[in-house]
């Protein structure tokens, strides 16, 4: 039986990518870089906001302006990372009915953590339990050190758990984790990209996530 679920953040639970292209082409502008499109923000994020604009910035870290173009990301998302940031469509009320039942929620992102606990308490408060997103010292998903720290804080046990991703890094993650993935085809990756990386189930609404446990 299912009793607990481990969520992706950015691209499961919220719509966060205008935002993180704005504040990417925010900083890219005051260094003087080409600014990147929607389109490129789908397929840089994933692996947390270093390694974003490491892909965002011409030459990557061996910009020598790459520190404090993160930096400078880091500021002005920030401040304005509830701009364009939106809830999809049924993730409220499916979690609603998740608590209802009795279900236990993490969330766990690479995201910089402070960001993924605001956001968490901004738009789920009283939803998710735990949250947890990228910190020094603590290696990022695919690594399972996070969603292992989110179980033990639950008091999970792998065969009652699901992670529930939209990308290839949150297949991987769950894989690591010793966990069956559950694939959303409403985020930043398409059904193609859950089926390669394999995925144990996908669902194509939140509704679904109810359904399958």
């Amino acid at each position: 039986m299912i009793n607990t679920i481990i969520f992706d953040l950015d691209g499961t639970l919220l719509n966060t990518l205008e935002g993180l292209k704005n504040s990417t082409n925010f900083a890219l502008k005051k260094f003087n870089s080409p600014e990147i499109t929607l389109e490129q923000t789908r397929s840089f994020v994933g692996n947390g906001v270093r390694k974003l604009i490491e892909r965002a910035i011409p030459n990557g870290e061996q910009n020598p302006d790459f520190e404090k173009c993160l930096n400078t990301f880091k500021e002005h998302y920030s401040k304005t990372m509830y701009q364009k940031t939106v809830a999809y469509d049924g993730i409220e009320d499916m979690l609603t009915e998740l608590k209802k039942r009795g279900v236990k929620t993490g969330v766990v992102s690479n995201k910089f953590d402070t960001a993924v606990k605001e956001l968490c308490k901004n738009y789920f408060d009283g939803l998710i339990i735990v949250a947890i997103g990228e910190s020094p010292n603590v290696r990022k998903k695919p690594a399972p050190d996070s969603v292992l720290k989110a179980m033990k804080i639950l008091g999970a046990k792998p065969e009652n758990t699901l992670y529930v991703g939209d990308s290839d890094v949150d297949i991987q993650t769950a894989k690591n984790s010793n966990l069956k993935s559950v694939g959303v085809t409403w985020g930043f990756r398409d059904r193609e990209l859950l089926e390669k990386e394999g995925a144990d189930f996908i669902i194509n609404t939140p509704c679904e996530l109810l359904e399958l446990i």
